[in-house]
């Protein structure tokens, strides 16, 4: 088992840069199933909006009507395949998401902890190729979000924050990026504060 070496609450260094690791339980806390989800129903529904169009022009309103029950069967077969995937990945990391937080004036980075990152790119990786060769896109996107281990948020470039309480989740929103900050129930307003304070360009 891993030595925890590391500090769990906000801890400004002397760098002047605010710092923390927060484990996620991955059954638990269903934030990374729901963005996976996410993800995948808006690639359906973009196909499916796409070919809906196409009915209608050549065939009407009816064909589109037929077609629902043929979108809903494929979400409920979509959904089962994210959480088996999801279920596969989660006990590849042993259950939890262990991320590395640092946060000063500029912006926010999080970073996956080591061993767990290279686990995530061998996991990515092998999912990746099985989808790939089984014809199943749905898996071929979960490695491929499984292999996004770090990311950074610039605060003026972000554009909405959303918190989360019960799921120790802080939104930040940028153009082209979706960060996802956790915390611990005792750090989480002061995190929150700090990251609006800091984004002058956030819709109020």
């Amino acid at each position: 088992m891993e030595e925890k070496t590391y500090q769990s609450s906000v801890t400004l260094c002397d760098d002047g840069k605010y710092r923390w690791v927060y484990e996620l339980n991955l059954y638990k806390n269903p934030t990374v199933f729901l963005l996976v989800w996410k993800i995948f129903f808006l690639i359906f529904l973009g196909i499916f909006a796409v070919t809906n169009i196409s009915d209608a022009l050549n065939w009407g309103a009816q064909k589109v009507v037929e077609n629902l029950p043929v979108f809903g069967y494929v979400i409920l077969g979509m959904t089962a395949l994210t959480a088996l995937g999801y279920l596969l990945y989660a006990a590849m990391m042993g259950g939890k998401y262990i991320v590395e937080f640092q946060m000063d004036e500029k912006g926010i980075s999080h970073k996956q902890r080591e061993p767990q990152a290279k686990k995530a790119n061998q996991l990515g990786k092998a999912t990746i190729f099985s989808g790939a060769a089984s014809g199943n896109p749905t898996m071929v996107g979960i490695g491929m979000n499984a292999q996004r281990t770090e990311m950074y948020s610039d605060f003026c470039k972000v554009k909405k924050v959303k918190s989360y309480p019960l799921r120790h989740l802080i939104k930040v929103n940028a153009l082209f990026s979706h960060n996802q900050v956790y915390t611990t129930s005792e750090d989480f307003s002061f995190v929150k504060n700090y990251i609006i304070s800091h984004c002058d360009n956030i819709k109020k």
